[in-house]
């Protein structure tokens, strides 16, 4: 039995859950195409390749998360854990290197085998937008204006803070390696098993270590601002004019990091204390190594993405769809006109629940649970006579409709609720 139920850490959307998600991802399409992004679609998997280069074979995601088989040929195979690198490979082999910059959003599942809870699920969804060819800072600046006015569109907007970071250019960031490096060595023996490898390997993924002796050394660790040249500086100076110039409210989280090496300068997270240890609704960054490292051309990168699980626990419930006619034949001589009437009035953009089996009681019941607002009642009497009856399911009033007027009586306003 237990196999007829989801796997942890999925679950089944039904209305209620997927009126939100709706609502999320209208709302997100509306507000990038405004900023001139068109959307894009990635496979939901990728050669595991694809993954390891952009995100590290010594990541936690990669050695502990990603989904990865290997098909019938014997390749081996990744349901995608994030979206970029999946756009970025898009871009290199689709050669869209020609046509930059690009703007994309998009929105889907993604998979990550981790400890379900609050928010976040083994089967995620996210909304995802990028810029792709534009080293300017303004297009950080964009990114982010575009992640708070989805946020604000949603009633978010009051709820969630903006936190930015400068990792700095490749000079800055090789610079604060080295400072890290030297002052955690000198804590080695006080490191989780976790942060001394990464020491190593990454010693900038030990800022975001969740262990209490971790956070403790962190906090006595060497911020990041000490090592940015004039240049990554100036960037972030631009950043925060930028933002200030938008009225998009900050504030500076030196603590702030992206590990892997191809980001560079912003690193930015809308956090809300609505969800408790997992505050994060939209992060994202700049990452102008990244198609470099994935094989393509130098070419600048700045997105982010937002889980809709985590958004959906904060927005308020949409209003649900319009109330539906409920179509009660009676007899089965009357089955064929009130499909025939169903039909048209779908066409005109009436919502229309059919009823198919069931004396006439048990057909109003149903009309009741699915909170139908009126009921087209055609039994053998109503054929004879050529008129339906209409029957208010809220006043109980009722009255008759010539067949030959049906469509216009509803199409026309008759039977609002």
């Amino acid at each position: 039995m237990s196999r007829l139920q989801p796997p942890r850490g999925t679950h089944d959307l039904l209305a209620d859950d997927n009126r939100r998600h709706r609502r999320i991802t209208d709302v997100f399409r509306g507000v990038a195409e405004g900023y001139g992004f068109g959307q894009i679609a990635t496979p939901i998997f990728e050669f595991t390749e694809v993954f390891k280069r952009t995100l590290g074979e010594t990541s936690d995601v990669v050695s502990k998360e990603m989904y990865t088989f290997d098909d019938r040929s014997g390749a081996s195979l990744t349901l995608r854990p994030e979206y970029t690198a999946g756009i970025v490979r898009a871009l290199i082999s689709g050669g869209l290197g020609q046509h930059l910059p690009l703007r994309f959003y998009a929105w889907g599942p993604m998979f990550r085998y981790e400890r379900p809870q609050k928010g976040r699920l083994r089967q995620f969804h996210q909304i995802d937008a990028e810029i792709l060819g534009v080293p300017e800072v303004q297009a950080d600046t964009e990114v982010i204006a575009l992640a708070a006015d989805l946020l604000d569109a949603l009633g978010l907007g009051a709820v969630t803070t903006l936190e930015i970071n400068s990792l700095g250019d490749p000079e800055s960031r090789a610079a604060y390696r080295s400072a890290l490096v030297d002052y955690f060595s000198r804590h080695e023996q006080d490191l989780s098993q976790d942060s001394r490898q990464r020491l190593s390997r990454n010693p900038l993924r030990i800022l975001d270590s969740k262990d209490p002796g971790d956070r403790a050394l962190i906090e006595q660790a060497p911020p990041m601002e000490e090592s940015l040249n004039t240049a990554s500086c100036d960037f972030f100076a631009r950043l925060r004019d930028g933002l200030t110039n938008l009225g998009i409210a900050f504030s500076i989280n030196r603590r702030l990091v992206r590990g892997l090496d191809y980001y560079t300068h912003t690193a930015f997270e809308f956090t809300t204390t609505a969800l408790g240890a997992q505050g994060a609704v939209i992060a994202g960054g700049r990452y102008d190594g990244l198609v470099a490292q994935m094989g393509g051309p130098q070419v600048a990168g700045v997105g982010w993405a937002g889980g809709i699980e985590r958004l959906a626990l904060l927005i308020d419930q949409p209003p649900p769809p319009a109330r539906p006619l409920a179509m009660v034949p009676v007899g089965e001589e009357a089955q064929d006109i009130a499909l025939d009437f169903s039909h048209r009035l779908r066409r005109a953009g009436i919502a229309v629940d059919m009823g198919y089996r069931g004396n006439l009681g048990k057909r109003l019941k149903r009309a009741n649970r699915q909170n139908a607002r009126a009921a087209i009642i055609i039994g053998g009497d109503e054929l004879a006579a050529g008129a339906a009856v209409v029957r208010d399911l809220d006043s109980g009033a009722q009255l008759t409709v010539a067949f030959a007027q049906l469509v216009n009586y509803f199409t026309s306003g008759g039977g609002s609720a």
